[in-house]
């Protein structure tokens, strides 16, 4: 007790009869909270000895016959454990007038002098709980559509697993809606919202009763289903979930028209391990979006997804400590013989020190994003090979370029000329040393990026090249604006050209478009004689292949240069 207070009278118990529901104890009226004072009887039940008016307004039976099961177990605590306070939470009422209740019972003070009275006091908490239950349900619902979302729907699958019997398997699958970023930027985020709503009602209507469906990602649903004829079954529900997509989406004025991949993934009931069974189904989904059609998880695909995790870690401490290297394949100028410049190639040799191929880590680089740390690495160490080459040069420039590819990822997330500027002005070396090359996919796919990214390229004297001439879909009007300084032609194109009049005719055409549009030209994978003769005798500037030379580090790529000025390399 704090100074200058004295401890509350405690009001004796009136004993003037037998004890009597409502009996006035005055002390008890004074609690902010329903109170009463209790003498347990068999079964947990209890008779009241007193009450307040807020305990009177919960209508608790004077026997404890209807008193929630939590508080009777309660009192039959304190009965056998009388020193001991007793807590509990409990519901009164059934439906939206239900109470959410948390409840104390203990001993009363020794001065009351009758040790078989316990003071029972109730807290509300109803509108707690009911603020704690909304939390959980936006936890584990989607706003927009109302279906449970990842969290939502792993922890249904969970229950259901532990309800059902075992017996038939457990099948998830992913479903992911194709070009739907695309679409949202056409018809607008609301829309786009309309569209994931009616995408929902479909995929719901043909679902079975019992299964369940969740939103799991912006463009992503996830369906769990209970099957007995395998694969058969799976392959089926497929079928019956494609055809939601068989029809356009009307949405406002506007018909959609939507597809999506699926990929499932297959678990006795026995053996549910949900998180991992969604890891297996994202793998399939991943394969199904290469396939276009419905994928199942199969073991070995998630062996090589591992490998390729880990290959993508080890990739990316390699990129940032510098741990990889550059090799030279030098570019041959056809009318004299001498080396014109190299294409800088990535090349990677991983912990054990084995050479991972270009074509297994390139495809990692670009699905995780790490080629745009690469791409940044790549024109930076070909401007510092280029500056370390003049130097051993005696000071005097090496007369030849590097040309350093850029993937059209880079070119759409990176500041590929502001990478440029800061490589030439680190290294001091000139603009047109280094050739940027970009893919005709990356060019044309956004004409207008590329555009701007060029012009940039161009204020630094960089060379721009065009890789893969021929194999997309160019359009002659863009390519005409775009300032690109060679043409390359792809190896399709020269391999058994010799022998292929349509392909010769395919080499004259790029061959003249470039010298109508004042470009040069490069071909790529000269591997034989004849077809460099073919190549120089059609106007064809440069030539790229075994025939010359394969790729080379960067003390071999100095000294063929050097060679080629006294003894021309064709």
């Amino acid at each position: 007790m704090g100074k200058g207070r004295t401890k509350p009278a405690v009001m004796p118990i009136d004993r003037t009869g037998e004890d009597r529901p409502l009996l006035f104890v005055g002390w008890i009226d004074a609690l902010p909270v329903p109170a009463a004072l209790v003498r347990p009887m068999a079964r947990g039940n209890f008779r009241l000895h007193a009450s307040n008016a807020a305990f009177d307004r919960l209508k608790l039976s004077p026997v404890g016959a209807d008193a929630p099961i939590e508080l009777l177990r309660a009192v039959e605590r304190a009965s056998q454990h009388p020193d001991e306070v007793q807590e509990f939470s409990c519901q009164l009422g059934e439906g939206p007038a239900a109470r959410d209740l948390r409840g104390h019972i203990g001993p009363l003070p020794t001065e009351t002098d009758d040790d078989g009275l316990f003071l029972l006091t109730l807290i509300d908490r109803t509108q707690e709980m009911m603020t704690e239950r909304n939390l959980r349900r936006e936890l584990v619902s989607d706003s927009l559509t109302g279906l449970p979302n990842r969290a939502g729907f792993e922890e249904l699958v969970e229950q259901r697993a532990h309800r059902d019997a075992p017996g038939a398997d457990h099948a998830i699958l992913l479903l992911d809606l194709a070009r739907f970023s695309r679409i949202n930027e056409h018809i607008g985020p609301m829309a786009g919202d309309e569209l994931i709503i009616t995408v929902a009602r479909r995929l719901k209507s043909s679902l079975r009763s019992g299964d369940i469906l969740a939103r799991t990602g912006g463009d992503e649903f996830a369906i769990s289903t209970r099957i007995a004829g395998g694969r058969a079954d799976v392959r089926e529900m497929a079928r019956r979930i494609r055809g939601c997509f068989d029809h356009p989406f009307r949405i406002g004025e506007l018909k959609v028209s939507v597809d999506c991949a699926l990929g499932c993934s297959i678990q006795p009931t026995s053996e549910i391990d949900v998180a991992n069974q969604i890891r297996h189904a994202q793998i399939a989904l991943k394969r199904a979006k290469q396939t276009d059609r419905i994928e199942i998880y199969e073991p070995e695909a998630a062996m090589l997804s591992d490998n390729r995790f880990g290959l993508e870690t080890e990739l990316r401490n390699a990129i940032e400590e510098d741990r990889l290297h550059l090799a030279f394949q030098p570019l041959i100028e056809m009318a004299s013989g001498r080396v014109a410049g190299f294409e800088a190639l990535a090349r990677w040799d991983n912990s054990s020190g084995v050479a991972v191929s270009p074509t297994e880590f390139i495809p990692i680089a670009e699905d995780s994003g790490l080629i745009v740390p690469l791409g940044q690495w790549a024109i930076g160490k070909a401007a510092a090979v280029l500056a370390d080459w003049d130097r051993q040069n005696g000071g005097q420039v090496v007369n030849a370029y590097f040309s350093v590819n850029v993937s059209a990822i880079q070119l759409v997330r990176d500041d590929v000329a502001g990478v440029v500027r800061q490589a030439l002005q680190k290294h001091g070396i000139g603009g047109e040393r280094l050739m940027i090359e970009l893919t005709e996919s990356a060019i044309i796919g956004d004409p207008d990026l590329a555009l701007s990214v060029l012009r940039e390229l161009k204020a630094l004297d960089a060379r721009v090249a065009m890789d893969d001439f021929g194999t997309g879909y160019s359009n002659l009007a863009y390519l005409q604006r775009l300032p690109i300084d060679v043409l390359k032609i792809d190896r399709s194109f020269v391999e058994h050209m010799v022998d292929d009049r349509d392909k010769v005719a395919i080499v004259r055409t790029i061959q003249s478009l470039a010298e109508v549009l004042g470009m040069k030209t490069t071909a790529e994978g000269v591997e034989t004689t004849d077809q460099a003769r073919l190549l120089s005798a059609l106007g064809c500037d440069f030539g790229q292949g075994y025939l010359f030379a394969r790729p080379m580090d960067g003390k071999a790529a100095l000294d063929y240069w050097r060679q080629s000025l006294t003894r021309p390399i064709f």
